[in-house]
């Protein structure tokens, strides 16, 4: 059943901010800004399906993943193969990631191609439009454990629906979700009851 799986994108809001995944994957809440657009748009483009082969590389569009040892589900933006070896690349409407939540991304789509074809995954690539650059992603040992327990994390808040925390920080600032949740008010309602 579909509803026992966790989405991939999932573990990408989680490690941005728990409580955006929360409503987005709990309450069903979302709302665009031009941020959002930018990267709907840019996964519109991405996600049409097909195949390509380039010189040593061939190159699949919009595949769907999935792990049932991890309970991961989601569809990659594109698959390369070359030398007998995959590698998921990740697009991102941005110039690079800051938060190293775009490579656990990466990374749990790894987890899934490496069951789906019982080959390693030591490398993934995000690609990010506005800087039309390829950040390569190491599969190491660290960011696995970071993914597994990333996963851990998410399942938790879907299995039991448990809210986390509204908390402020800088990727405030650009999040679409910012006007639902103010962080900054949960915090001063915080403050004011610690005060009592």
């Amino acid at each position: 059943m579909i509803d026992d799986y966790i989405p991939i994108a999932a573990l990408n809001q989680y490690a941005y901010c728990p409580h955006r995944c929360w409503r987005m994957f709990c309450l069903g809440g979302f709302t665009d800004n031009q941020y959002t657009i930018e990267g709907t748009s840019l996964h519109d483009r991405v996600h049409t399906v097909g195949e390509v082969q380039r010189e040593e590389i061939w190159q699949i569009r919009a595949v769907w993943l999935k792990s049932e040892h991890h309970r991961l589900i989601g569809k990659s933006d594109l698959i390369e193969e070359i030398d007998d070896r995959w590698i998921p690349v990740e697009y991102k409407r941005g110039n690079k990631g800051e938060f190293g939540n775009d490579a656990l991304q990466v990374c749990a789509q790894a987890l899934c191609i490496e069951e789906m074809t019982g080959k390693p995954v030591p490398l993934g690539y995000v690609y990010y439009a506005h800087s039309h650059q390829r950040q390569p992603v190491e599969i190491n040992a660290e960011l696995r454990q970071q993914t597994i327990a990333t996963i851990a994390a998410v399942a938790n808040i879907l299995d039991t629906g448990a809210m986390p925390p509204a908390i402020y920080s800088q990727r405030c600032k650009g999040c679409s979700l910012y006007q639902q949740c103010l962080p900054k008010a949960a915090d001063k309602v915080s403050r004011y009851r610690e005060a009592l």
